[in-house]
């Protein structure tokens, strides 16, 4: 009998085929036509969580941006998390909120905080909108309690896995939705716990659940730093896409134990080369610097807050002695090492990347993620690419000549100068085709021809893109293409 079990990427490449069918960037009509936006959110009553200060914020950005369809952008994108991928409840009495992805029904540590990031600043207006943020860290933490070593879980904790993960060679749990493990899912907990807690002031959110997730935290991340063997994850998968599983038994490619920490897969669930992961490792020792603030200020526990302060500073002179690549445009930092020398020289679009460094409070030298930023965002770099639909970062999990919006709009957030931001502001613009919305990736020469229909994680990063600029330097809206 035929297999027809469906892969997640042979999944989304369907649907996207048949979404890119009936594609028409608006900008593309005749010079002179009329063009109206009509809103492509969900119908009032067909969206999953409302929220009163979200849409007063929506109304007043959306009067600041001059440029009529990046404001429909903005209006569509912002709200997309809202509208489409909550799932709000309680459990145990307390908030509870699952996040998924968007096209996929399951939520990923990493994308779910990404997802509710923007919203952060506006909880303190909107009980609602603090309970349901409240909820998605309350379910992380349980989440990370199944097991630390997950990518991706369930919206219902007693469903199955997703289908391409059943016959996975790991130690599956209930509830798991994918099992790869990435240092980037540790980490983006505690950066949207330790966002709520300053931007709400409230501490209650932080009890046993989240003491016992945190100390995890930090006994997983120290035990995949690989100083006493390889650890208990190991990961096998049957595919003929190489980036889909680890070799070496599972275990990933040998490292020698310098104070770093391993990883099994990238931000874009892609196999390491290299185990030491530069980009999530100068993450970790900004989150563990979190972590130890709120373990001595929250939780009164010197010793977690003792530990996690150690760990930053053992990574953070690791990555001094072992992460940086020398270059004939000077020191940048690679992307991957592995303790013995070996580097890869790249960068990925998935955050954290070495482009994303400033945007996550994880550039300790500006002179040096200068250089490294000049070496991503060129040809240098073996996975950015340019065409005639624009320029940016993809990476392996798309391929060859596909551009991912988000990799621009990081470009964007990260750059002082006007030109480059309004550059990509013009790019992204271009970039929806027509749909409303952002995509995983789209080709160098056709934006038309994109993967993913539907991410919320992109899109919530373009509307914290647009409400930035309409804050910081609004006028740049008036001189987009």
């Amino acid at each position: 009998m035929t297999n027809t079990t469906i892969t997640r990427r042979e999944m989304l490449r369907v649907a996207t085929a048949a979404a890119a069918v009936t594609t028409l960037r608006p900008s593309t009509l005749l010079a002179g036509t009329p063009v109206s936006f009509p809103s492509r959110r969900s119908a009032s009553q067909d969206r999953k969580f409302h929220s009163a200060a979200v849409e007063t914020y929506l109304s007043d950005v959306s009067r600041v941006i001059t440029d009529p369809e990046l404001a429909w952008l903005f209006e569509n994108c912002y709200p997309n998390t809202l509208d489409t991928t909550i799932e709000f409840g309680t459990f145990a009495g307390k908030p509870d909120t699952a996040v998924i992805t968007g096209d996929i029904p399951a939520m990923w540590l990493r994308d779910s905080s990404a997802q509710v990031w923007p919203y952060l600043s506006l909880a303190a207006k909107d009980t609602q909108l603090r309970r349901m943020l409240e909820g998605v860290i309350r379910r992380q933490a349980r989440c990370i309690l199944i097991d630390p070593y997950a990518n991706a879980f369930m919206a219902n904790l007693d469903a199955p896995s997703l289908e391409w993960s059943r016959t996975d060679s790991t130690d599956m749990k209930r509830g798991v939705g994918e099992r790869k493990w990435e240092l980037d899912s540790l980490c983006y907990p505690i950066r949207l716990s330790y966002g709520y807690w300053r931007s709400t002031g409230d501490a209650s959110t932080f009890d046993e659940t989240w003491h016992a997730a945190m100390k995890l935290i930090v006994e997983t991340m120290r035990t995949q730093q690989r100083k006493h063997g390889l650890g208990p994850y190991h990961f096998q998968r049957t595919s003929k896409i190489a980036t889909e599983t680890l070799p070496a038994d599972g275990y990933g490619a040998p490292v020698r134990p310098v104070g770093l920490i391993a990883s099994g897969f990238r931000p874009s669930d892609d196999a390491c080369i290299l185990p030491f992961l530069v980009p999530s490792n100068l993450f970790a020792v900004t989150v563990l610097g979190y972590l130890a603030q709120m373990a001595n200020e929250v939780l009164h526990d010197s010793a977690l807050a003792n530990e996690a302060a150690a760990l930053a500073v053992e990574v953070k002179t690791a990555l001094q002695q072992h992460a940086l690549a020398q270059t004939a445009q000077g020191t940048i930092w690679a992307y991957e090492v592995d303790g013995y020398g070996s580097q890869i020289l790249m960068d990925d679009a998935n955050v954290p990347s070495l482009l994303a460094l400033p945007y996550i409070h994880s550039s300790p030298d500006a002179a040096l993620y200068a250089r490294t930023r000049s070496f991503v965002w060129s040809e240098r770099n073996p996975w950015f690419f340019q065409g005639s639909a624009g320029e940016g970062i993809g990476g392996p999990h798309e391929g060859k000549d596909m551009i991912w919006p988000m990799a621009i709009t990081i470009y964007a957030l990260t750059s002082q100068s006007d030109q480059e931001i309004t550059h990509s502001l013009t790019m992204l613009k271009h970039a929806s085709a027509g749909s409303g919305f952002m995509h995983e990736s789209f080709n160098r020469n056709n934006a038309a021809t994109f993967t993913r229909s539907w991410f919320a994680w992109a899109n919530s990063l373009f509307g914290e893109l647009i409400a930035n600029v309409a804050t910081t330097n609004p006028k740049l809206f008036g001189t987009l293409r």
